[in-house]
């Protein structure tokens, strides 16, 4: 397989996981299920101990994970906000503050750092966005200010997270090491958190899958195809996530197809795909 064959299964993969996550924290704190608070400390927990058992057999002994303090403070950040967020905000208005944030954060520091994304990158850039508030628009509302801060907080943090893993030679040693660093702060939040919030078996095996695998794999997978993705198009192809999750919402959740998905997903589609091949010409 050549490179860039394996950087599109790679960034395939990690969407769909992102896309898997996104499903998992909404029937989770959704359904009120669990507490964000421990949402977040198990879904972190999950991640760590999935990464420590993968490298251990990828070693074939007990190996010290690698990562960076710096990276597991943004994975912290953004894990924690993302999910206290959530308490007031809804769907649609928290994925685009999200991904608003994520797109401005990556593609400033591109910019920043040499990128010149071309007059097609840009106007590829507009139509997925576009699609985006065509996806959620029917479900936006006027947002809860605490909220909107802390869906801007994980936005940033997300996009911070994913530009240091564009340096990444060692995807699954970063990763686990950046999920086992994560682990003390966490464990503050639950304590400042009281415990407080509900917490049931079936909101504990969503935080646990949502940890181990659409966040741990997930994520050591993008690091994986980060080194061969320019910031601007790591940060474009991120917008095909709420397209993934709204199709995977009709499939396994059976919610309703709404009338605005094919439009949005058209125009999210053919942003990206715009913007991913003006270069290849």
């Amino acid at each position: 397989m050549n490179r860039g064959a394996r950087t599109a299964s790679l960034t395939t993969l990690a969407l769909l996981a992102f896309a898997g996550n996104s499903l998992l924290c909404r029937m989770a704190l959704g359904g009120a299920l669990i507490g964000p608070a421990g949402f977040t400390t198990v879904r972190l927990g999950a991640g760590a101990a999935t990464l420590w058992l993968l490298v251990a057999l990828r070693a074939g002994r007990p190996a010290r994970p690698a990562g960076h303090w710096a990276s597991s403070a943004a994975l912290f950040v953004y894990a924690a906000a993302f999910s206290l967020a959530y308490v007031t905000l809804a769907t649609g208005t928290g994925a685009l503050i999200l991904f608003g944030a994520v797109q401005l954060t990556m593609i400033l520091a591109g910019l920043r750092a040499g990128e010149r994304p071309r007059p097609a990158e840009w106007t590829g850039l507009a139509l997925a966005l576009g699609g985006l508030i065509v996806l959620v628009r029917p479900g936006l509302a006027a947002p809860a200010p605490g909220g909107s801060a802390l869906m801007a907080i994980a936005g940033v943090a997300w996009g911070v997270y994913s530009l240091r893993g564009r340096s990444s030679d060692r995807p699954l040693l970063d990763t686990a090491g950046n999920f086992v660093r994560t682990l003390p702060a966490a464990l503050v939040l639950m304590l400042l958190a009281g415990g407080t919030g509900p917490w049931s078996m079936s909101g504990v095996v969503l935080a646990v899958a949502s940890g181990a695998l659409a966040s741990g794999a997930g994520y050591a997978i993008w690091y994986a195809a980060l080194p061969a993705l320019t910031a601007t198009r790591a940060a474009l192809v991120q917008l095909l996530v709420p397209v993934l999750a709204a199709v995977g919402g009709i499939v396994l959740l059976s919610e309703t197809v709404p009338l605005r998905l094919p439009v949005a997903a058209t125009l999210v589609l053919g942003g990206v795909a715009l913007a991913v091949t003006s270069r290849a010409r």
